[in-house]
């Protein structure tokens, strides 16, 4: 009895010290992660040696993954997901973990690592990708056919299940070559059943009669026409139908009806009269807030009765106002240029002169702006009140509408050019008229050839025009800024002769007494201050013009 009581003893304190070993630390014996023993070690150790660990295998944890989607392939960069494993709570996992004393003390235990990922970042790198191996579904939507709603059903396709994706790249992230992120079967928000409950409760009642607006200038109507054109009942990414009213569809619309109630701002002008420059006030407007008549039919939309809302009216401010003109600096002619035609005003081409210059006549250029004369009058057409006259046209003249705008372009470009203000856009002519100033001339065609200049100036500009029954004027306005603008001419070389060309007869066959083509230099020079500033170098080569005739060769 008593050796048997002395082995117990003995057996007793063993097990004591062995339970002490095996409980040691905060890491339980004989657990392992990634290959590091943790064992014994409290938290703060843990973490070190995993961190250490880690930091050795950086050039291989850092290293893009493959991943594959259907038959697609891409490599993810572990950085842009913020794939990493977190060792903070991989050592708290490792500590959770508790085995009995003889499992710490038999055997390793792998724990393995926790790894973090940005699903967010992940899903979108992948969509793309995704959507070339997968299949789109069929988004649901409701059209109209005039006033008829139309179901447009969904279909499922194939895609991304951003959670899974997610799962499986932490998962294959340390043990796969590639890892394969599966598609998935996805499908709309929307059932088919919810687009049928759509029309039934929403679209069929929506254009079942006109809505009436009522504001403090009187009221309009929505016709069931303006509400099928601007109601959209469209899917998001995730195939879900919230219905919308498109703002500008509405407004154009409404057309005709918004003239009830609203007023349009009238800008601030400044005309040249008698030789001074005069500015006339503008007024603020008012406009139906189509943001919130918006929002309000679509309260009112599916009741088939009670289709009234009422319509807010906001101010519309005026873009150009009197104290800003005043503040342009806009007091003195800086320069004036001035072409003369023949014909008098009764001829088609003097009628074209004057139809252009009455479109520009008192246009405002605020500093910084580009003006474009294409953009500012649009097509010059016959319903634009533009006539037939003689253009240039596969290097001959010929009957077409507009013609001579070409005369005020130039008159405008040298206007302009002697104004010191910056040259954008313009193209001379290909022949050479003596009624233009050579190399500084700019002919113009909507909608390819245009005539643009910058302001370039601190100060406004305004195009002053006027004409006579002979001649045609442009005037810039402004603010000096330059002493003098002048043009030093090189002389003419390359001379070429022009050649005989005989025309069919008829109305389209216009004689032309031809002339010589050149080439020439001309140097726009700009003084500030008695010193030249800038020197500007403008050439142009013209062809010869043909002599036309309009007749057989002899």
């Amino acid at each position: 009895m008593l050796i048997a009581g002395a082995l117990v003893a003995t057996l007793l304190a063993a097990l004591g010290v062995t339970t002490g070993y095996a409980y040691a630390g905060e890491v339980p014996r004989g657990t392992v992660v990634l290959d590091i023993d943790l064992g014994g070690k409290n938290r703060a150790e843990a973490a070190a040696a995993l961190r250490a660990e880690l930091d050795r295998r950086n050039d291989v944890l850092a290293a893009p993954v493959k991943v594959q989607l259907g038959d697609q392939t891409t490599e993810i960069n572990p950085a842009d997901v913020s794939l990493a494993i977190d060792v903070d709570a991989t050592v708290a996992a490792a500590v959770d973990t508790r085995p009995g004393p003889f499992s710490r003390l038999f055997g390793a235990r792998k724990i393995a690592p926790v790894i973090r990922v940005d699903q967010a970042k992940l899903e979108e790198l992948l969509q793309p990708l995704a959507a070339k191996a997968g299949a789109a579904m069929t988004m649901p939507a409701v059209r109209f056919e005039g006033t008829r709603p139309k179901p447009i059903y969904p279909k499922p396709g194939t895609g991304l299940d951003p959670e899974r994706a997610a799962q499986v790249l932490r998962d294959g992230w340390l043990s796969a070559k590639t890892v394969v992120v599966p598609l998935v079967e996805v499908h709309p928000a929307t059932s088919a059943a919810d687009v049928d409950r759509l029309i039934t409760e929403f679209a069929e009642p929506a254009v079942s009669g006109p809505v009436t607006v009522t504001t403090e200038r009187g009221s309009f109507t929505v016709s069931p026409g303006a509400i099928a054109k601007s109601l959209v009942l469209a899917a998001d990414k995730t195939g879900k139908i919230e219905p919308r009213i498109d703002a500008k569809k509405l407004r154009a619309a409404l057309g005709d009806q918004l003239g009830k109630v609203e007023i349009k701002p009238k800008n601030a002008t400044m005309a040249i009269v008698s030789g001074k420059p005069r500015i006339t006030p503008g007024n603020d407007g008012q406009e139906i807030d189509l943001a919130a008549l918006s929002r309000d039919l679509l309260t009112v939309l599916p009741n088939r009765a009670g289709r009234e809302v009422k319509g807010v009216l906001k101010t519309v401010p005026a873009t150009t106002t009197a104290d800003e003109l005043a503040g342009l600096g806009i007091k003195e002619r800086v320069s004036t240029f001035t072409t003369k035609f023949t014909g008098g005003l009764s001829s088609p081409r003097s009628q074209n002169i004057v139809r252009v210059a009455q479109q520009v006549d008192n246009t405002l250029v605020k500093p910084g702006e580009v003006f474009s004369l294409n953009r500012h009058t649009g097509e010059r057409g016959y319903a634009q009140g533009y006539r037939d006259a003689p253009v240039i046209l596969n290097g001959k003249l010929v009957p077409g509408v507009g013609g001579g705008v070409s005369q005020f372009t130039t008159t405008l470009f040298n206007a302009v050019y002697y104004a010191g203000l910056e040259d954008v856009e313009h193209k001379p002519h290909s022949y050479y008229y003596s009624r233009y100033p050579a190399v500084i001339e700019s002919t113009i065609f909507y909608p390819d050839l245009d005539f643009k200049f910058r302001n370039n100036t601190p100060h406004g500009v305004l195009i002053d025009t006027s004409y006579t029954s002979d001649s045609i004027t442009v005037s810039i306005w402004s603010t000096k800024i330059y002493d003098s603008v002048k043009t030093e001419y090189g002389p003419r070389r390359n001379i070429t002769q022009p050649k005989t060309v005989y025309l069919t007869p008829g109305p389209t066959c216009i004689a032309a007494a031809g002339s010589t083509g050149f080439t020439q230099d001309a140097f726009r020079v700009i003084k500030k201050d008695g010193k030249v500033v800038k020197r500007e170098k403008f050439t142009w080569t013209y062809d010869p013009e043909p002599n036309f005739v309009c007749g057989p060769k002899p």
